[in-house]
């Protein structure tokens, strides 16, 4: 089955209001993105995985000050995998209160919950070398 446009255009536009909520401080809408249970993965940052909304929204909150004023979304690429089911990548710039910027890949899988799709997984790779360390010895 060949996901609709409709779907691709609502999954990408779920992937880029993650930034949105996360940089107003709007952490009690994260349920507008993620499912319940989400897992989230930021083992390549030294915290694991997170388990639910709860666990989502205090990491962001103990990182406090610690975290981006900025998130922007951009490359992102829809795969369906099944049934209501998709996995997408996307590449994520971080700037940061003094300007530093960070590079990160989000690999989601997002499900249809109803009328709406929502990221029930989501890993956050760290980029930190050119080419994914390539040709570097």
């Amino acid at each position: 089955m060949t996901l609709a446009l409709e779907d691709r255009l609502a999954v990408t536009e779920l992937i880029a209001l993650h930034g949105h909520l996360v940089d107003a401080g709007a952490l009690d809408r994260l349920d507008e993105v993620f499912t319940a249970d989400v897992v989230y993965d930021v083992s390549d940052y030294g915290q694991g995985e997170l388990i639910g909304l709860v666990a989502v929204k205090a990491a962001a909150l103990a990182l406090g000050a610690g975290n981006p004023v900025a998130h922007h979304v951009t490359n992102v690429f829809v795969e369906e995998i099944g049934d209501d089911r998709v996995h997408a990548r996307s590449k994520g710039l971080g700037v940061m209160a003094d300007g530093a910027c960070g590079s990160v890949t989000y690999e989601d899988t997002v499900i249809r919950v109803g009328a709406r799709w929502r990221i029930s997984h989501r890993r956050v790779l760290a980029r930190k070398l050119p080419l994914n360390g390539l040709g570097q010895g």
